[in-house]
């Protein structure tokens, strides 16, 4: 008998729920719409009436760069050459990781794994072979840090993860007698320059 009575009240409060949601709605302003609104978009209740709205990207408004000197201008015009250069690279190299974890994540068996790492160190190659080689040594440095930042780890790191500690240390040594070091980090406090290069030039959009 108690259990019918909360049934019952159950029903009373979803019943009045209802009406006033139904009420409120109804006393809602709605906007006229016009021939051509057919796209539907969200809306807020403003004081009664509704007012539809749309999410927008962020836009970001930088200032004029002023160069101290004629020298200086043309250091930073050397820089954004670079840095666009080699920064598809670090994306590839990006996205390129990022499918190679998930095709080993998908797998427990070693050999599959190790077949996927020697697909991926056969494309860097050959990418490698095709363009990253005729890069110069500035160019080359400014690409182990964005990779560092792209990846979250140094390129170091990501041979020695796919390839072994040894093989890690003969490209560092190799890299090292070029002027290269795959140890590079990224600090966007002490490479503000190529921060900002890479924010205004729509790499992420």
């Amino acid at each position: 008998m108690k259990f019918y009575r909360l049934f019952i009240l159950l029903i009373v409060i979803i019943t009045c729920a209802r009406a006033n949601a139904q009420s409120g709605y109804a006393s809602v302003k709605l906007p006229v719409l016009g021939k051509n609104d057919t796209i539907r978009v969200a809306g807020t209740n403003v004081d009664g009436e509704m007012i539809p709205w749309i999410p927008l990207h962020e836009v970001v408004i930088y200032a004029n760069r002023i160069f101290k000197s004629p020298a200086e201008r043309t250091a930073y015009n050397r820089l954004r050459y670079n840095v666009m250069k080699v920064m598809p690279y670090a994306l590839y190299a990006k996205r390129r990781y990022e499918q190679l974890e998930k095709d080993i994540a998908l797998t427990t068996e070693k050999k599959q794994q190790k077949a996927l790492v020697k697909q991926c160190d056969k494309e860097i190659k050959e990418m490698f072979n095709r363009e990253i080689k005729e890069l110069t040594i500035t160019q080359g440095q400014i690409l182990t840090k964005l990779i560092d930042r792209e990846v979250g780890r140094t390129t170091f790191d990501i041979v020695k993860e796919t390839k072994g500690g040894f093989t890690a240390f003969l490209y560092q040594s190799v890299a090292r007698v070029v002027g290269h070091n795959l140890k590079s980090t990224y600090n966007p406090q002490e490479e503000r320059d190529i921060e900002s290069i890479i924010i205004s030039s729509g790499f992420y959009q």
